[in-house]
């Protein structure tokens, strides 16, 4: 049985992946000055290959870019003000 096209992940082949082929291990070890010209590629060192998540921004950050852009965000409301509220739906009827 076949599976539907709507199960399948769309981003399959993009995800990461935790085996590096022999050509990704050996662009690494070049980045991090580990490899010569010349040296065999069999038995190549263990590369650590790390999933490099987007981190949250810090507090001072948020802090300097909602200082970049003065009234940029409506002011909130006074603790004490009340909030216009709607009519509850269903609610008791004029006129009746």
């Amino acid at each position: 049985m076949s599976i539907d096209p709507s199960l399948k992940l769309k981003n399959a082949l993009v995800r990461h992946r935790n085996v590096l082929t022999r050509a990704e291990r050996i662009e690494v070890l070049k980045d991090e000055e580990r490899w010569n010209e010349g040296d065999p590629v069999t038995g190549l060192p263990k590369v650590a290959h790390r999933k490099s998540a987007a981190g949250k921004k810090s507090k001072t950050e948020e802090a300097a870019a909602g200082a970049a852009a003065p009234g940029a965000a409506a002011p909130a409301p006074a603790a004490g003000a009340a909030a216009p509220t709607a009519p509850a739906k269903g609610g008791a009827k004029a006129g009746k």
